[in-house]
């Protein structure tokens, strides 16, 4: 039991060292959360609020994807199936990250929230050109080995969520 001790201590002092080595480095905080088996990080200075209990009001006439909108505090926000928005078939239930770019708001419906993680922004490389996804605007692999996140563009998702 005294191994683990001295082991955990180790690490403890490595932990240290790395974060001392890090202070120079340029990173950003990221809210990763999944749908299905993508990890998806969102800047968490544009996240407002999580919530795992809303009630949706269907509004006609909208993409597939919006929900419709819900009140929160006084405020009518719409919702997005993140799901739907992917091209993936709709969860039944899920989590709602509520976001914030420019003064614009809107709830993505997520399956679950994973972590936040501080990511070096130098590790974060733009998508291939080719690539027909804008709703991403880039990708990195996770400092803590977990695989790879790819980085939404709430500007676009915004820009583009609605059907405008």
């Amino acid at each position: 039991m005294s191994d683990k001790n001295v082991l955990f201590q180790v690490e403890d002092e490595e932990l240290e060292n790395a974060v001392q080595e890090d202070e120079g480095v340029d990173s950003r905080k990221y809210l990763i959360f999944t749908v299905d088996d993508l990890k998806i990080g969102i800047d968490a200075e544009q996240v407002v609020e999580i919530m795992n209990a809303y009630s949706a009001t269907y509004l006609p006439m909208m993409p597939s994807y919006i929900q419709g909108v819900f009140n929160m505090r006084g405020q009518i926000i719409p919702i997005m199936d993140i799901r739907l928005r992917l091209g993936k078939p709709p969860a039944e239930e899920g989590i709602l990250i509520v976001i914030d770019y420019n003064n614009n708001q809107l709830g993505i419906q997520v399956d679950s929230v994973d972590l936040m993680l501080d990511i070096p922004v130098e590790s974060i490389v733009p998508i291939p050109s080719q690539s027909a996804q804008k709703l991403v605007s880039g990708m990195c692999t996770l400092p803590d080995g977990s695989g790879t996140m790819l980085v939404l563009d709430c500007e676009q998702l915004i820009a583009h969520g609605c059907g405008d």
